[in-house]
């Protein structure tokens, strides 16, 4: 019996090794044409192929009643070019992604770089926060580009392979990398207690996270950045970075978050969490069409 589980467990194990090296090969060639393009045919390759394959998957019917409930006076038509957007924009973020050295030295108008040039030079440790939006993969580089490596926080991919190739796109700008779990939290208060800089985007569910509205709905929400800034007393800076045409960006960096301080932890907590998917909502509903809707944001 003990033999035939091993067998099975061995099966398994190999059936799960082909399965990821045939994805890692996948994303291994994407990754090799669309470097070997110039940034410009790079990025509308992505873009096209996104349009075209996007909206069919089943995936997209979560993004179509996601929209719908968060724009209720939209109409189909309208629902179907702010999804085709989206698919453009990410299949571009795809394609842009080994460039994005490029993109951050030569494609970025940068507006408020004041407050994160305040952020590197006050002393204290700080965040940057930001959402799926835009341009999002391009955080780490404008934090670098403005004198302020960050430690980046992130989801890893399942795929080793593909989470090498992940973190050598995002190399160009992190201080270091912070997967999320038990083991990155511990990660993340010891930058901050050694006055480091954490960036993160925010906009994600987190299950076992606080119920805080967004959008008009509630969605569970990750309170570690009003915890950590609670705790250290560090400030919160949130930035979006905008598509403004092809692989040209604008960078809105705007003041820190304000602070609440009531004296009771778990409403401050909430409060701060609150504010920031505000932030994050003002932008959304500025350019829908530039946001993921593909997650699974709200829990009904």
């Amino acid at each position: 019996m003990l033999a035939a589980s091993r067998r099975r467990g061995a099966a398994c194990l190999n059936a799960r090794d082909v399965r990821q090296a045939a994805e890692a090969c996948g994303v291994y060639l994407a990754w090799g044409l669309f470097a070997a393009l110039p940034l410009d045919w790079a990025s509308a390759l992505g873009g096209w192929l996104a349009r075209r394959i996007g909206p069919p998957l089943k995936v997209s019917r979560r993004a179509r009643r996601n929209l719908g409930r968060a724009f209720p006076g939209m109409t189909g038509d309208e629902i179907e070019m702010a999804l085709l957007e989206m698919w453009e924009n990410v299949g571009r973020v795809v394609g842009e992604f080994p460039h994005l050295e490029r993109i951050a030295a030569e494609r970025l108008e940068i507006l408020g770089a004041e407050h994160v040039e305040a952020l590197r030079d006050d002393g204290l440790p700080g965040m940057l926060i930001s959402a799926h939006f835009g341009g999002w993969e391009l955080s780490g580089p404008v934090a670098f580009r403005l004198g302020l490596p960050v430690h980046v926080v992130y989801r890893a991919a399942n795929n080793p392979w593909v989470e090498r190739l992940f973190r050598k796109g995002r190399g160009v700008a992190a201080e270091s990398f912070i997967p999320k779990g038990a083991e990155g939290s511990r990660k993340l208060v010891e930058v901050m207690r050694r006055g480091g800089h954490l960036g993160m985007l925010v906009d994600q569910k987190m299950n076992d996270g606080i119920s805080v509205p967004f959008m008009g709905r509630e969605a569970m929400t990750a309170p570690a950045v009003a915890r950590l800034a609670l705790k250290f007393g560090c400030p919160v800076v949130p930035g979006r970075i905008e598509r403004m045409g092809g692989a040209h960006f604008r960078v809105i960096l705007e003041p820190p978050i304000p602070q609440p301080n009531s004296g009771d932890v778990h409403q401050d907590v909430y409060e701060m969490m609150l504010r920031i998917n505000q932030t994050v909502e003002r932008w959304v509903r500025d350019r829908p069409g530039q946001w993921l809707w593909l997650h699974n944001r709200w829990p009904d």
